[in-house]
């Protein structure tokens, strides 16, 4: 591992003028492990809420008391610092308690992904040596039971999806889930080394073992999504993950401690999630709102409402399908103030959409996994720019290189790749030194992300290096192309990619989603084009979609557009 890219204090930077009152240029961090951040909330905020899933709910006391026990009850089965532990769970009670327990038993955390197949599930947790799994019911019956002699784990906890639920829905929950298609939910056959997770943790004393864990100590291996093939753990420090949240929290400076209610739909397997939701509430004892599936839109939309929700981590497709939710002008959401975009760009007017339908403000950032995943916000007082990811957070430094040439840094409007370092930047990538040293190299994450920046220190994502479109020599982004597409009244999503071209190169297609009732013909998208991009950048071949191909987080999937395009051809 390549070390903390931990910064001397910040020189000033052209986006330092822009930060809002009372956020730091340079963060005095807490210098405290992952370990310690329920114990404090506990002590700080004990009979506040900290979570609520249907009708189940935890005071800050109740949750440290699990997060306690479910250490001791790992500890139990052999679990010690440096165990690495896979955790394959949707947004339920369980997912947090196992996470925050893992921890405190010593061990690094692997997040997985409730949709994998055993394909993906096997090189993860193989890749990470993983010894015990904590999952849900229903991947247990239909994926791992059936495979468990190729899986590298030996021992199983299994969660059930009802586990903390109250009467009466504790009885009636098992029955809809177990009908449900997909099936979520199942009973767990006894078998060696499989546990059930409510009465192993219930079961356990709420005395978590002592351990000599630092701020350095490996966390989570934190996997990418294996968009340009097999997925790499990035390796991400208690430091590296607190770090985050607190720049997070530094940049809201009139969050209220104790007394806000964060709406976690974001898969919690996902950095994002991890961090900017369940991590940042804990740090500020915000009531964590569980929602388990992002697509289901009027579970979002009761969520926010009966809660209260005031806070908002998500990603544009999630505003969007809100803005697009039959009747929900007639809805009360206006106790959301703060609105956190990011993944992919959101178009201009969906955030304005969102913005007056709940009269709060949406704020555009860019992060990774292998950052934690935080590294540049807009200000969400001061001056924002739509269309931008902001400026650098406090103690981060980033900049535009050629993307040729790491050596040759850009100016002001030039494009070129996007270039960080912080403490919240990863260690390297697990067991990947020569991948590591090149990503990291010179001390700055490798993006692999084009931008430019403007004069007053806002970047601007133009494009990952893997999607640029080469026409005749001539570049175009996707992303451009897309905004432009999603300013059309008729047009609901849009996603763009390059396709060969025996002239050209590559040529510019896009795939696109239109309105419910909407009408429009490929002729048209190209007029429509036309009028605000330039000729090479125009759509020459336009396909017509019900829907577009996304990931769990709702981010889309050009790479799988760009398969099918290949089968197709």
């Amino acid at each position: 591992m390549l070390g903390n890219m931990a910064l001397e204090p910040m020189e000033s930077r052209s986006w330092h003028a822009h930060y809002d009152e009372g956020v730091p240029v340079d963060l005095a961090f807490e210098d405290i492990t992952l370990n310690e951040y329920t114990e404090r909330a506990a002590k700080t905020w004990g009979d506040r809420p900290a979570l609520t899933f249907l009708n189940c709910s935890f005071t800050y006391s109740e949750l440290n008391d699990k997060v306690r026990r479910c250490a001791a009850a790992l500890r139990g089965l052999g679990v010690e610092k440096g165990t690495r532990v896979a955790i394959q769970l949707p947004n339920i009670p369980q997912a947090i308690i196992a996470f925050h327990g893992a921890l405190r038993a010593g061990a690094e955390v692997v997040m997985t992904n409730p949709l994998y197949t055993l394909r993906e599930i096997e090189h993860q947790w193989k890749d990470a040596d993983c010894d015990l799994a904590i999952v849900a019911d229903f991947i247990w019956e239909e994926t791992l039971e059936p495979n468990r002699a190729k899986l590298r784990p030996k021992t199983y906890v299994v969660a059930h999806i009802p586990d903390y639920l109250r009467f009466p829905l504790n009885l009636l929950a098992p029955l809809k889930l177990a009908r449900a298609k997909p099936k979520r939910y199942a009973k767990v056959k006894p078998a060696k080394d499989v546990h059930e997770f409510k009465p192993l943790v219930e079961g356990a004393p709420p005395t978590p073992p002592s351990l000599d864990v630092t701020p350095d100590d490996i966390a989570v291996l934190q996997y990418t999504g294996g968009t340009t093939g097999l997925s790499k753990g990035a390796v991400l420090t208690h430091r590296n993950l607190s770090c985050n949240a607190q720049q997070i929290h530094s940049w809201f400076p009139k969050v209220d401690p104790g007394n806000e209610s964060t709406l976690i739909c974001l898969p919690l397997f996902h950095v994002f999630g991890l961090s900017v939701g369940m991590n940042w509430s804990i740090w500020s004892g915000s009531k964590m709102v569980l929602v388990p599936n992002p697509r289901d839109i009027p579970a979002l939309v009761k969520a926010i409402t009966k809660h209260k929700v005031t806070l908002f981590p998500g990603v544009p497709a999630l505003f969007n399908a809100i803005n697009n939710f039959p009747g929900v002008e007639n809805l009360d959401m206006t106790s959301v103030k703060s609105c956190f975009s990011g993944s992919a760009p959101i178009a201009k007017d969906v955030q304005e959409k969102f913005e007056a339908l709940t009269k709060s403000t949406i704020i555009e950032g860019f992060g990774m996994s292998e950052t934690s995943p935080v590294t540049h916000v807009n200000p969400l007082y001061g001056t924002r720019k739509i269309g931008s990811i902001g400026i650098p957070v406090s103690s981060t430094d980033s900049k535009i290189v050629d993307a040729e040439d790491d050596s040759k840094e850009l100016g002001v409007g030039e494009e070129g790749e996007l270039l960080v370092r912080g403490p919240q930047v990863m260690q390297g990538y697990w067991n990947r030194e020569e991948e590591s040293a090149e990503v990291l190299a010179g001390g700055w994450m490798h993006t692999g992300d084009l931008a430019s920046m403007d004069e007053d220190g806002f970047f601007k994502i133009c494009g990952r290096k893997k999607d640029m479109i080469n026409c005749s020599g001539l570049k175009v982004f996707p992303d451009e192309v897309d905004e432009v597409l999603m300013g059309h009244p008729a047009i609901l999503e849009a996603a763009t990619i390059g396709v060969p071209d025996a002239e050209r190169g590559e040529t510019v297609k896009s795939f696109i989603v239109l309105n419910e009732g909407a009408s429009l013909t490929a002729e048209e998208v190209e007029k429509y084009a036309r009028e605000q991009l330039a000729a090479y950048k125009i759509p020459r071949k336009v396909e017509f979609m019900d829907e577009l191909p996304k990931s769990s987080v709702m981010k889309i999937l050009r790479r799988e557009l760009r398969d099918r395009e290949e089968q197709q051809g």
